[in-house]
């Protein structure tokens, strides 16, 4: 198949480098990504979400998105959003696991074996769901 003109220049100009950094082509994208991309172009297309539903399912079948998470896209894609990537999370939850909490639950334990979890949890003040 021959592409028009206008369609080599763009991809060609896909794989173009600035500043010594490549831009990624839509084939290298992993395909959670590059589902987003495609939602993003079937917004800017005026699709509905019931016809840019079908169209991914359609191509990605079982690797596809689960249908609220293409919901979700497609309404900040609506709503104007303009990156395709994930937002930010907050980092790692803190930890109750330092040395000094490893050797005050040891020593308990040593001095009554028969102390359970909660007993703990209540004598030394950390919480027993903590990571």
């Amino acid at each position: 198949m021959v592409l028009p003109a206008r369609c080599e220049r763009i991809a060609t100009s896909l794989n173009r480098t600035v500043s010594g950094d490549t831009f990624p082509t839509l084939s290298s994208l992993d395909k959670p990504m590059e589902q987003r991309v495609n939602l993003k172009f079937f917004v800017k297309l005026g699709k509905t979400f019931t016809e840019a539903y079908a169209m991914v399912k359609e191509v990605y079948r079982n690797e596809c998105l689960f249908r609220l998470q293409i919901f979700e896209w497609f309404k900040r894609f609506k709503e104007g959003r303009e990156t395709t990537e994930d937002d930010p999370r907050p980092e790692r939850p803190s930890t109750s696991k330092t040395n000094e909490n490893i050797e005050k639950n040891g020593k308990l334990i040593s001095e009554d074996s028969r102390l359970s979890i909660r007993e703990l949890a209540e004598i030394t003040g950390i919480d027993r769901c903590v990571n």
